[in-house]
């Protein structure tokens, strides 16, 4: 099992690798990386399993700090410095990619039920069109190099379980605040609330909202456990993650320093769908011994047909959507 001791450990070991004086690493290139998520999150993992592979990569040429937990600020934040080129990379939700840049298509990997699950993202973002719609950030000031799922979105509620969509009528659940997840939540019947990631605990615990789809690794990361403890297992989309790098840093870079960061954006994305895909699973026995009851959805298959018109609604809004949707049915 996965547990923050280790990944603390681990990662405390990578930090002292990449820390470690030598003239080789003073003279690397200075990367700031910087993230929202705390260390036993598949987030970081995304992160700092780039930083190990660029290191296999290109020894030496690059000296990559990681700054997780919102140190750099939030998620949104993040995103928006790398934009900006005030930080060299950011680890950021794609959901939001879309809403800072206005580049729609990222929006493909969480129409409902599309992606089936952790090794189906795999293929799909190590495919043509994976690797398009990471190309398509560039015109938004950044370069996307490596995408993974951080952890499939299931149902957390606080005072009624949920065990059919009728149960989710009219509870207050946050989204991220975007036309798809608001499209998805409120066909469900539920009452959508967009609020940063940050305030979900403190809004929960408060009554601000009744329930929140989040993912296993969240749950435990964020101790949501404490007050929720009815979680309905319903897969319905990923929480899709890109390692971004800043265009003005992009450009600095020679063509063999681009191609190591590329490859080490592919190992990333290997490295953290075997770790997110460990943890949910194991996750799920952690929350049982905090107490929370790991539910099913009764009717799973009428809330897929529920949400179903809306992938070819969103095919239809950019091109590289209608191929992602495309490519995600024709891949086994």
């Amino acid at each position: 099992m996965i547990t923050r001791r280790l990944l603390l450990q681990s990662g405390a070991a990578m930090g002292a690798t990449l820390a470690a004086p030598s003239i080789a690493r003073a003279a690397g290139k200075m990367i700031r990386l910087a993230h929202s998520s705390n260390e036993i999150h598949p987030g970081h993992k995304l992160a700092t399993s780039f930083a190990e592979a660029l290191e296999e990569q290109m020894p030496g040429a690059f000296n990559v700090q990681i700054f997780p937990n919102r140190q750099l600020g939030d998620d949104k934040q993040c995103l928006e410095s790398a934009v900006a080129g005030t930080v060299e990379m950011a680890m950021v939700s794609g959901v939001l990619i879309p809403l800072v840049t206005g580049r729609p298509a990222f929006d493909a990997w969480q129409l409902p039920f599309l992606v089936r699950d952790y090794d189906h993202f795999e293929k799909l973002a190590l495919s043509p069109i994976g690797l398009k719609l990471q190309d398509d950030l560039e015109q938004a000031g950044i370069v996307g190099l490596s995408t993974a799922d951080i952890g499939q979105r299931h149902f957390l509620s606080v005072k009624s379980q949920v065990k059919t969509i009728s149960d989710m009528s009219g509870l207050k659940t946050r989204i991220v605040p975007v036309p798809l997840h608001k499209a998805i939540w409120e066909t469900l019947g539920a009452a959508p609330v967009g609020l940063p990631y940050g305030e979900i605990y403190g809004a929960l615990e408060t009554g601000v909202i009744d329930a929140v789809e989040i993912n296993v690794s969240s749950m435990l990361g964020e101790n949501l456990w404490e007050v929720g403890k009815n979680f309905t297992l319903t897969g319905h989309y990923p929480w899709h993650a890109t390692n971004v790098v800043s265009t003005g840093f992009w450009n600095t870079l020679s063509d063999e320093e681009k191609t190591a960061m590329r490859e080490a954006g592919k190992a990333a994305v290997k490295a953290t769908l075997a770790y997110a895909k460990e943890q949910d699973l194991t996750g799920r026995d952690e929350l049982k011994a905090k107490g929370v009851e790991i539910l099913e959805l009764d009717n799973l298959a009428e809330m897929q047909a529920s949400v179903a018109p809306l992938t070819d609604e969103w095919a239809k809004k950019d091109p590289l959507i209608a191929e992602f949707v495309e490519a995600a049915r024709a891949t086994a």
